[in-house]
């Protein structure tokens, strides 16, 4: 299976991955044959990037996490914003509100429960690196994102040595990282045109918002709650809400931080489109001292595959390939299927770059040009405004 963006998708591909739409039902699921209806379902339920089998990939990459226990997260952290909206439209009511309040202090207890079973599948895994993208639908991005923040976010605890119960704090902090967004107009967090400067400042705000909601949840730790807070500082005083630096942002929201933006960059959103993993990893690298703790970034980049196995790439001698294998402690060197196609068929020939040490990978392609050139998946994207 391979990540192309939806305007590379093309009748006769099969479908890699069940979709789901915004409310987390399924909307087609894996295998099936695309046609030119079914990509403009894929379209309309404003998804933008699909993992397909095609002649050039049929490979399986499997989650780090169960598919099972990744729709519940996504189901209740929805629940939870759900009910927040439903407060504000029914504060008169007092009633109404005191059952809200009740189900949202539900729903925080089960994240918490959620959270642990997070731990422990990921602790279950040796060594994992991410292989896999994870793929999200416009309208419910800020749900399926923070559950996905959530499994960078330990993957780079595990690396830092952090213990159980910090991984645990860890976990429910970066699922809640975001809940201040349920205090913002969706016009705001939904709109596909730059935001204005006022707006920008209404956006900003939900770090504060999510704190000020959180302090009053007395089960959730004093560390947890202050991720909400402090998940857009950045160690050089540039970030917000009130532009800390270094070691006075608070561990667990300089981990949270990185995974953050990574699934940031690797996603489409209201008002840009994603960038494939090798680009957000540099982009993130590049950022290492400055927005970003050196020694995390440092530790994030060996966990995260730049170049996924089944993606088509490009290499510096002109050749396009597939890559098969990866070795987890050289991400650039890994196997590669090169492409070689004939009137008449697609011949596959392999070979290794830790051996083809003259040969390097230039970029992820998403379908086989005629001039050989990579189409990039985010182009235009850099790293502003990475607030959403």
């Amino acid at each position: 299976m391979r990540l192309i963006p939806i305007g590379s998708a093309k009748e006769g591909m099969y479908l890699a991955q069940t979709l789901n739409d915004k409310n987390n039902r399924v909307l087609l699921q894996k295998g099936v044959k695309l046609n030119q209806n079914l990509i403009g379902k894929i379209k309309e339920n404003g998804i933008y990037s699909i993992y397909i089998n095609d002649e050039y990939s049929d490979n399986e990459i499997e989650d780090v996490i169960s598919p099972k226990l990744r729709n519940e997260a996504i189901k209740t952290i929805k629940d939870t914003f759900d009910g927040l909206d439903k407060y504000f439209k029914q504060r008169e009511n007092a009633i109404k509100v005191k059952q809200l309040e009740q189900e949202g202090e539900k729903n925080i207890q089960s994240l918490n429960n959620i959270s642990k079973e997070f731990v422990d599948e990921i602790l279950m895994n040796n060594n994992i690196v991410v292989n896999l993208v994870d793929i999200k639908s416009i309208d419910s991005y800020t749900y399926q994102h923070s559950v996905n923040v959530a499994v960078l976010s330990l993957i780079l605890g595990i690396e830092m040595g952090l213990n159980r119960n910090e991984l645990h704090d860890l976990c429910i902090g970066a699922m809640l990282h975001d809940i201040g967004k349920a205090f913002i107009p969706k016009e705001i967090l939904l709109k596909k045109a730059p935001l204005t400067e006022e707006e920008l400042d209404i956006e900003k705000d939900h770090t504060k918002k999510g704190y000020e909601y959180l302090k009053e949840k007395y089960e959730i730790k004093a560390t947890t709650k202050v991720i909400a807070l402090q998940h857009h500082e950045r160690v050089d005083g540039s970030g917000f809400p009130y532009g800390y630096k270094g070691d006075k942002i608070n561990k667990l929201a300089r981990i949270v931080a990185i995974a953050d933006t990574y699934d940031y960059l690797t996603s489409d959103t209201a008002n840009k489109k994603a960038v494939p993993p090798n680009e957000a990893i540099e982009l993130i690298m590049g950022s290492a001292g400055r927005y970003f703790d050196f020694k995390m970034v440092e530790v994030f980049a060996k966990k995260i595959m730049p170049y996924p196995e089944g993606s088509l790439v490009q290499l510096s001698n002109g050749e396009i390939g597939v890559v098969q294998e990866i070795q987890p402690d050289f991400p650039l060197r890994p196997k590669v299927k090169i492409v070689r196609q004939n009137a008449v068929s697609v011949e596959m020939k392999m070979i290794d770059l830790m051996k083809e040490t003259n040969v390097v990978i230039k970029g992820i392609l998403y379908e086989i040009p005629n001039a050989c050139v990579p189409r990039k998946m985010g182009e235009g994207n850099s790293f502003k405004n990475t607030i959403r």
